[in-house]
């Protein structure tokens, strides 16, 4: 474990297994409630110094983080890869938005500020000056989840350091080696003792530590609906940014070119095994375009290659686990059972399920109404924007929708009626740049991620009045 600026030997390891191989990489550290509070004492310890630190000092160490990940970009790129069994060049695209994530927080971090209020619109507020200041909160606990190791790490610990806080970060189980690797970069980046402690662990143990722990001013989640309702009822007055599950949908309305949009509807719907928050999972089509799209889009699915991880040539790769192959296998099972065609797929080769196309899928199913989180996609035909709206809407999720229509009028429409975080307009709902407002409605979380946004999540807003009298 990394707490206060150096390695600590913990007394329980555990074996890191690879998702692919199912080999051991790796003897990961298990924290126990000592080591964490070690942990939470160095950040409370780092806070004065991160508190006191100029921006150009936060901005600067987080530029040169940015360029040792430049430096070390293929062997970031192959942790990835060996523990999430990400495919490399998708894990190369994961560093390069890192990069990227780490520089924004270098801006962002030159640009907090306040703003002057006009007092006199009230009455009683004449001869004062007022303004307000944004201050940082304090120990901020961050938990991330396996899919983007590094890149959700940095959605967290950039806006925490830009921000002047302290950061107690927990990864996921089966991807720490990320975080070990950034806490090694941003100590030779010069980020102070204390301000940056990796435990990892059980997520019980650990995670509910932090989570109820007093000392812990902000906790930042991005995981499951189950375990964010859970961290809310646990957190006290914590503040809480919670970014959970979806079941992204795509509406692609009459008149579309298909041929423009085929490709980009594949990687929506399987990069990186389809194990990403805003994945498209569910494609709802005008009854017009529905025969070619279906045949054009398994014909595609079909090309799609499979295997390593560490191999350039694997489009997807093996499930985070042996039980969520499982799990999605009975999924698709049930939806089989239910009048649902397997298109192509619905079959494992290993820990590899094959990208799996679902045809005339009821909406109460599992595959549609839950986050699948695995290479499988619903298509669905419909006879009008209007019906495809209620279908993207009938969910308990609201990350991010996409739709593909040549009105604008439908366009804004669409825009308006949407409930979700996001609609992204002729394109897929997956389209994310690291600079952009990311967030959901209903059980897809609350608050916003993107690291201008994050940072006010992150800080207090206080109001300073001079009395001229």
């Amino acid at each position: 474990m990394y707490i206060d600026g150096t390695w600590k030997e913990a007394s329980v390891y555990t074996d890191l297994t690879s998702p692919f191989s199912v080999e051991v990489i790796a003897q990961i550290p298990s924290a126990n409630d000592k080591e964490v509070n070690e942990a939470i004492e160095a950040a409370i310890r780092a806070r004065k110094v991160m508190e006191k630190m100029p921006a150009h000092e936060r901005a600067a160490i987080l530029e040169r983080l940015a360029a040792l990940l430049e430096q070390n970009a293929e062997e970031a790129a192959k942790i990835i890869a060996l523990e999430a069994a990400k495919p490399i060049t998708t894990a190369r695209d994961e560093l390069n938005r890192t990069i990227q994530t780490y520089k924004f927080a270098a801006e962002e971090a030159k640009r907090i500020h306040g703003e002057t209020l006009p007092l006199d619109a009230a009455p009683g507020g004449e001869n004062r000056v007022a303004y307000t200041v944004r201050e940082p909160i304090g120990v901020i606990g961050a938990i991330t989840p396996f899919n983007f190791p590094m890149n959700l790490d940095a959605h967290k610990v950039g806006p925490a350091i830009a921000s002047g806080n302290t950061i107690v970060l927990k990864p996921a189980s089966q991807t720490p080696l990320s975080s070990y690797f950034l806490a090694e970069l941003l100590q030779e980046a010069g980020l102070p003792a204390g301000a940056l402690n990796v435990i990892t662990g059980s997520g019980k143990k650990v995670g509910d530590k932090l989570v109820t722990d007093d000392r812990i001013a902000a906790i930042t989640f991005t995981g499951s609906p189950a375990v964010g309702i859970g961290i809310r009822n646990k957190a006290g007055l914590k503040r809480v940014t919670l970014e959970l599950g979806s079941n992204a949908a795509l509406i692609i309305d009459k008149g579309i070119d298909l041929n423009k949009i085929i490709d980009r509807c594949i990687k929506g719907a399987f990069a990186f095994q389809g194990q990403v928050c805003i994945s498209n999972k569910r494609i709802y089509i005008h009854e017009s375009l529905y025969e070619p799209f279906v045949q054009n889009f398994v014909k595609a699915t079909r090309q799609i290659q499979v295997g390593d991880s560490l191999d350039s040539k694997t489009d997807v790769s093996a499930l985070i686990s042996k039980g969520d192959v499982q799990r999605t296998l009975n999924w698709i099972h049930e939806a089989k059972q239910q009048g649902a065609e397997v298109a192509t797929g619905g079959t494992v080769e290993g820990n590899i399920l094959l990208p799996t196309v679902l045809l005339n899928v009821e909406s109460s199913l599992k595959v549609s109404c839950q986050e699948v989180f695995a290479p499988i996609v619903v298509i669905n035909k419909v006879q009008s924007v209007e019906e495809a709206i209620e279908e993207v809407n009938d969910s308990k999720f609201g990350l991010q929708a996409g739709i593909y229509t040549n009105n604008i009028h439908t366009a804004l429409h669409a825009a308006e009626k949407l409930h979700v975080g996001g609609v992204m307009i002729n394109d897929i709902p997956s389209f994310r740049v690291d600079n952009m407002p990311y967030g959901g409605v209903k059980e897809s979380g609350v608050g916003r991620e993107g690291i201008k946004y994050a940072i006010e999540e992150m800080t207090e807003l206080k109001l300073v009045v001079f009395n001229r009298n």
